[in-house]
């Protein structure tokens, strides 16, 4: 619990707020068989002001959506909360054919009689967890259906054919939704309505840098600065759409630094993890020049090690 509340105290988050987390922590004791759920996220969120807001809106029983590009750290504070809170965490990746059967349960023959299979809505309803629904916008409407009845103020969840549950205080759920994927919709007035919205924020020179150190602290400046400096740069032509998002990938900016640290060269590392992500040959020519202008071909891993 320590290693949170000093998160807390170097993120700048008040006094007043970190004692109302403590508060719940100690309200709301975890199972021993839900101790396997909780996890600490491998880099916590960097962000107070969004933090603040979010931790606010648990703290006063509201479920959160966050809305935002992709790359702006929605599940990572999602994760982030959960991990503040120390709460247990139920995943559902909503997609086209995610039903309401997959998220109460279904009916299971088991010891000779027909009992329910609980689904991951209806688990973390009933332990108190932190229910992450990612890419909520893509949810069909049968599902939709469940939430709306579940994230309301009654607070309860009809189980047909069995009994009606009610969610555990501590329960809260927190969706993620990127704008403009394939596959997505609008999400419709009544379900938006039961959450708080956060708008995140596209990430900043201050937030990659944070992120870079705390993943790989033996990176050289001028190295740190080129891989920031190259992901600000395609976040730039990406809103002023010149390209796609597609090489907009922090994941993939992460791991060609990872493969630079195993000895691969620089510019070779980042055509695997940014420029081979485009199909597109004029687009893939655009990341190409942008990259060569932070990335030299000519760099060795001890540019940036």
């Amino acid at each position: 619990m320590n290693e949170e509340f000093a998160y807390l105290k170097q993120q700048g988050i008040s006094e007043k707020m970190v004692e109302e987390v403590e508060k719940f922590r100690s309200r709301y004791p975890v199972s021993e068989t839900e101790q396997g759920r909780r996890s600490r996220p491998p880099i916590p969120f960097f962000g107070k002001e969004i933090l603040e807001m979010s931790i606010a809106g648990i703290l006063q029983g509201e479920n959160l959506l966050l809305a935002g590009e992709k790359a702006t750290g929605k599940n990572v504070l999602a994760e982030t909360l959960a991990w503040i809170f120390g709460r247990p965490i139920y995943n559902v990746s909503f997609h086209v054919n995610i039903s309401s059967a997959e998220l109460i349960g279904t009916d299971t023959f088991r010891n000779n009689e027909v009992t329910l299979r609980k689904g991951s809505i209806y688990r973390c309803a009933e332990s108190g967890g932190f229910g992450i629904l990612d890419e909520i916008n893509m949810a069909k409407n049968d599902a939709v259906s469940v939430l709306h009845a579940t994230l309301d103020y009654r607070r309860i969840i009809d189980v047909p054919g069995y009994e009606r549950i009610s969610l555990h205080p501590a329960a809260r759920f927190i969706g993620t939704m990127n704008y403009g994927y394939a596959g997505t919709r609008e999400l419709n007035e009544a379900l938006v309505s039961r959450f708080l919205v956060i708008d995140m924020p596209p990430l900043d020179e201050k937030t990659i840098d944070y992120l870079l150190d705390s993943m790989y602290p033996g990176m050289k400046p001028a190295g740190k600065a080129a891989f920031s400096g190259l992901y600000l740069d395609l976040q730039k032509k990406a809103a002023k759409a010149e390209i796609t998002t597609k090489s907009l990938d922090l994941r993939g900016l992460f791991g060609a630094i990872g493969t630079i640290s195993r000895g691969l060269a620089p510019y070779p590392a980042i055509r695997m993890g940014i420029i081979n992500k485009c199909f597109d040959l004029f687009e893939k020519e655009i990341v190409q020049d942008v990259t060569r202008t932070r990335i030299p071909e000519e760099w060795t891993p001890e540019d940036i090690f």
